[in-house]
C-alpha cells in the first residue's frame, strides 16, 4: 500500500519522522471505491477520516422530498468525513458518495486517538485541518446569506477550479442552493457579458 500522498500531505503541515511515517503506514487502510459507491450512508456511524488519493466525492443530505443538498466536494489530497458522526459516534444524516472511481486512505477513530495520545504532532496537524475546514464552512455560510447566486457561482469556480469539469451542473446548483435552471441562466448571462 502506497501512503506517499498522505505522508506528503501531512508533511506540508509538520514534517514526520521515519518512525511516525512507519506508524502511519501500519494504521492506515486503503480502499478502492467505484463511481456512485457510498463510503457513508445516512443512518450509519461514520468510522473513518477519508483521505482522497484519487477521485472525487460529494457529501450531501437528502430531505423529506428526496431532494439532494450537496454540502461538500473533495478531490485528491483532501479529506472527507462526517465529523459530527465520527466524533459523537451517532448515526449520520449524510451520505458520502464517489462521483468517479476513487482510491482513499482511511484512518479509524481508534487509530486517530492512538496518534493523538502518542504523538503531539498528529494532534496538532489534525487540529489545524479541522480549524481550516471550520473556517471554510463559516465562509461558505456567510457567502450563502450575504451574496447573490451569481456571486456564489463565480466564487465556486474560483475556489474549486478542479471541480468544474468533474461534477454535474445539477450538483453545482445543489451546492449553491439554486435550481439547475437558474444556474443555466447565470451561466448564459455570464457568457454573454
Amino acid at each position: 500500500m502506497d501512503v506517499t500522498p498522505l505522508i506528503d500531505h501531512l508533511n506540508s503541515f509538520l514534517p514526520l519522522t521515519e518512525e511516525e511515517t512507519s506508524e502511519l503506514q501500519k494504521r492506515v487502510s486503503q480502499k478502492t471505491v467505484k463511481r456512485r459507491q457510498f463510503i457513508l450512508s445516512s443512518g450509519e456511524v461514520c468510522k473513518h477520516y477519508n483521505f482522497i488519493v484519487e477521485g472525487c466525492f460529494k457529501m450531501y443530505k437528502v430531505d423529506d422530498t428526496a431532494k439532494e443538498h450537496n454540502l461538500h466536494f473533495a478531490v485528491e489530497n483532501q479529506w472527507i468525513t462526517d465529523i459530527g458522526s465520527f466524533h459523537s459516534e451517532q448515526p449520520s444524516q449524510l451520505y458520502i458518495e464517489a462521483v468517479e472511481p476513487s482510491s482513499i486512505l482511511q484512518i479509524s477513530k481508534s487509530d486517530l486517538i492512538h496518534f493523538y495520545e502518542h504523538n503531539i504532532k498528529f494532534n496538532r496537524i489534525f487540529r489545524v485541518m479541522v480549524e481550516d475546514e471550520f473556517v471554510r464552512l463559516q465562509n461558505r455560510l456567510l457567502q450563502t446569506i450575504s451574496t447573490t447566486a451569481e456571486q456564489r457561482y463565480l466564487e465556486f469556480i474560483e475556489q474549486y477550479p478542479d471541480l468544474f469539469n468533474r461534477i454535474s451542473n445539477v450538483q453545482v446548483a445543489s451546492y449553491l442552493g439554486i435550481t439547475p435552471e437558474f444556474l443555466s441562466n447565470i451561466r448564459k448571462k455570464l457568457s454573454q457579458s
